[in-house]
């Protein structure tokens, strides 16, 4: 069986790292991916999709992407569902990150004299 993902798209806000409780590094991020045709109205669409990055590349994400930053994502479908506390059961499916790569150039920061 085949569960390969690719995504090329925007990170929609700043990356924010968290630490498990076993000391595991995670960030969950949504990122904006344009469909490939225009609307009615002539723009395009884009797609919201939840992804997960653990470990190393969670770590490098936060510490060099931010809101608006442009990544390519491999990875793969994973669906869960845990019970809210209204006892109602809610479905995730998300995107498990198996590598990221930065499609921008880091920008150099200048100060002026």
């Amino acid at each position: 069986m085949i569960n390969q993902v690719t995504l090329v798209g925007r990170l929609t806000k700043d990356p924010e790292l968290r630490v498990t409780q076993e000391g595991t590094s995670i960030v969950n991020v949504t990122v904006a991916v344009n469909r490939n045709y225009k609307n009615q109205a002539g723009d395009y669409d884009a797609d919201f999709v939840q992804c997960t990055f653990w470990n190393k590349i969670a770590e490098n994400t936060a510490q060099y992407c931010h809101k608006g930053s442009l990544v390519g994502i491999v990875g793969r479908i994973q669906t869960r569902n845990y019970e809210n506390q209204d006892r109602k059961k809610i479905y995730v499916t998300e995107v498990i990150a198996e590598s990221v790569r930065f499609l921008e150039p880091k920008k150099v920061e200048q100060t002026i004299p």
